[in-house]
């Protein structure tokens, strides 16, 4: 790859295939900002992550996430902290960072968005999370960290080998529903201790996860602050009755939830792996740190 190039990290499996047509399409449109445009070679996350990071010291002017949210996580680790401008192109199951920060949700006219903020050399300045866990190693994330219920589902979802699809998540959610009970959670928030119990955390960038549920409403990626929420012990009845809620932001006027805002969030609990942008991260205890404009978006 040649400096200036625009570098694309595509997967072909997001959104389940649906858009897997849409790359040539995408890959001209974005050949109309003038420069080289290069599909990078991958064929696991681990390759694509690597294969991100290749591009960026390589010289590319802006690395491209084609895909739903797990792709944007991947391309997120190389261009975090850099000059090197982002784009993002909308095809995935879940596109919660893009919906997030503005970008079209079409995906040939996001293609042709970044194009243009390519030529003419205009990019914003976004918010980005960055988290650190007991082994030192430092991850970012865009749109929402879940340590709750949703991330145990998620832990038990991705050990199932049955059913394929999202049957699978559906029926861990089932499994999972059986067996809820609260947590006990050290929760340190800009230094201050607002330990809990409770069924559900979440701290994040931007509103939404899951493919659209607003569980962080009033989250803005622009503001230099996570937002985090936290709901006391709920009921199976009680977290069937919320859901619906989440998928329009309401759950937060329920008292049993609180809301606040920091620049930095601390978190234990036992036995809780906790997932953002729908990745696996790792074990509590994290350090969730917000870094304000920490990626420069072309939109």
């Amino acid at each position: 790859m040649t400096s200036g190039d625009i570098a694309v990290l595509a997967n072909p499996f997001a959104g389940r295939g649906r858009h897997r047509d849409l790359l040539p399409g995408v890959m001209e449109r974005l050949g109309a900002a003038g420069r080289p445009v290069r599909l990078l070679e991958a064929r696991t996350s681990e390759e694509a992550e690597k294969a991100g990071h290749r591009a960026v010291a390589d010289g590319a002017v802006a690395l491209v996430a084609v895909g739903g949210d797990g792709t944007v996580h991947q391309a997120l680790q190389a261009v975090a902290g850099r000059p090197v401008a982002f784009g993002v192109v909308p095809a995935g199951t879940g596109n919660d960072f893009a919906a997030g920060t503005g970008v079209p949700s079409d995906p040939l006219s996001a293609a042709s968005a970044i194009a243009d903020a390519v030529r003419a050399t205009r990019a914003t300045a976004v918010d980005l999370a960055r988290v650190v866990g007991t082994d030192g190693e430092a991850r970012w994330f865009g749109a929402v960290l879940a340590a709750g219920f949703d991330a145990i589902v998620n832990e038990r979802a991705n050990r199932m080998r049955w059913p394929r699809g999202p049957r699978r998540y559906d029926l861990a959610i089932v499994l999972e529903m059986v067996r809820v009970r609260p947590r006990v959670y050290a929760l340190e928030i800009d230094g201050v201790d607002h330990g809990f119990e409770g069924t559900l955390v979440a701290v994040g960038i931007c509103p939404s996860y899951g493919g659209g549920l607003r569980i962080l409403p009033a989250a803005d990626p622009f503001d230099g602050l996570l937002d985090v929420v936290i709901a006391a012990p709920l009921s199976r009845a009680a977290m069937t009755r919320l859901k619906p809620r989440l998928r329009r932001g309401t759950h937060v006027t329920d008292p049993r939830v609180r809301t606040f805002r920091a620049s930095q969030v601390r978190l234990y609990a036992d036995d809780i792996i906790a997932y953002a942008d729908g990745e696996r991260i790792g074990p509590l205890p994290l350090e969730i740190t917000c870094v304000p404009g920490a990626v420069r978006l072309l939109r």
